[in-house]
């Protein structure tokens, strides 16, 4: 058995909610027997082909972007190739060049994807796209969605519906690092014993701004981790509000990531749009037994964090009610570790990595025929 994955970006080049969940089935579905390899575009110059955690990443050359829609004349070529070999190809979308490369080179494979998110930003070029997005869709032998929350609020999903199956997002624990005694004081000593914490990219739907606003008037330690493109101006709301207890960390390595999970006393993850349409860190929070506050966008991040549960939940956009969640998280620590105990729990029961991969691969082995 082999399969293809296809998207723009991928491990080790770029690290993402996609990127690594293509990392978690890749790696989960070697030790399965079911070879992997990863087709995805970077700028960088470096090998064409290496291989990673035992499955092989391909890179085709990036040549240009439009509309944040990543093109390659050469991932014509290096897509059939890879294609042929393949006994399943596995889609990861939103990404439309990808459905250009699937029509152009014909190649007549069992297919299954990943619908990730809905379109939601470009939606005046969604309207030129849209009849080849439907005939793409149209073309999957299966597709895979990632939370029965969004197979029942996405309307585009609503069509294909007799072909969708659900299978939630894992992270496999293992592969995250121990911190170390050291690394642990470190971050102990300089943010504090008790602080909330965000990770992510720092991008347009993450709705730190609307956290930006619910921090006026707290003195509550918040950590956000990650880099992104709105990086810059979200410290100068920061500042333009007086906010001192906002620590911003940028990109740090994996080891400290954990680290702040292991110590920090909940996240927050304050999404608002449906582009979040699971929520990778949020689901880190529950492995590490966290208590979460997220934003009930009809996606899967009150899929992962069940309300009055695992954490709360709150309006999007309202940072009055996420100023008052963060006010009674704060002050109620007991039922603060009951909810983190409560969506650790959840995460072993739903969500661990080996879960999701079986899924997959029982899902490969029926499109190719056993």
């Amino acid at each position: 058995m082999r399969v293809l994955h296809f998207y723009k970006t991928s491990f080790p080049n770029s690290i993402g909610g996609v990127e690594t969940v293509i990392n978690q089935i890749a790696r989960g579905a070697n030790k399965l027997g079911v070879k992997t390899d990863v087709l995805s575009l970077t700028r960088e110059r470096v090998p064409r082909t290496i291989e990673i955690d035992g499955y092989l990443v391909h890179r085709a050359r990036l040549d240009m972007e439009i509309a944040s829609t990543s093109f390659s004349m050469s991932a014509f070529w290096r897509f059939a190739q890879l294609a042929k070999k393949a006994d399943v190809i596995h889609y990861h979308f939103p990404w439309p060049f990808m459905d250009v490369v699937h029509f152009a080179t014909m190649v007549k494979k069992p297919t299954v994807m990943t619908y990730h998110s809905d379109i939601i930003r470009q939606k005046y070029l969604l309207k030129i796209y849209r009849p080849l997005q439907r005939k793409f869709l149209g073309d999957m032998t299966r597709i895979v969605a990632t939370s029965p929350n969004y197979l029942a609020s996405s309307d585009v999903l609503a069509k294909f519906k007799h072909k969708v199956s659900v299978i939630p997002i894992g992270l496999d624990k293992a592969t995250y690092p121990m911190p170390s005694p050291d690394k642990l004081t470190y971050w102990r000593e300089r943010i504090g014993p008790k602080f909330f914490l965000f990770v992510g990219v720092i991008r347009y739907y993450k709705g730190l701004h609307i956290l930006m606003e619910a921090a006026q008037g707290t003195d509550y330690p918040i950590v956000i981790v990650g880099a992104g493109p709105i990086e810059k101006e979200l410290k100068i709301q920061a500042a333009q509000l007086g906010l001192y207890n906002i620590h911003f960390l940028g990109f740090l390595l994996e080891e400290d990531k954990v680290a702040l999970l292991t110590l920090c006393y909940g996240v927050l993850f304050p999404s608002h749009l449906r582009s979040e349409a699971f929520g990778i860190s949020l689901l880190e929070g529950a492995m590490y037994g966290k208590p979460m506050i997220s934003s009930e966008i009809g996606t899967g991040t009150t899929f992962i964090n069940i309300g009055d549960e695992t954490g709360l939940v709150v309006p999007p956009s309202d940072p009055l009610a996420l100023r008052q969640a963060m006010r009674y998280l704060w002050e109620h620590p007991e039922q603060a570790a009951d909810m983190g105990r409560r969506a650790e729990a959840r995460y072993w029961k739903h969500f661990t990595g080996d879960q999701m991969v079986g899924e997959y691969v029982k899902l490969y082995h029926e499109l190719a025929g056993g």
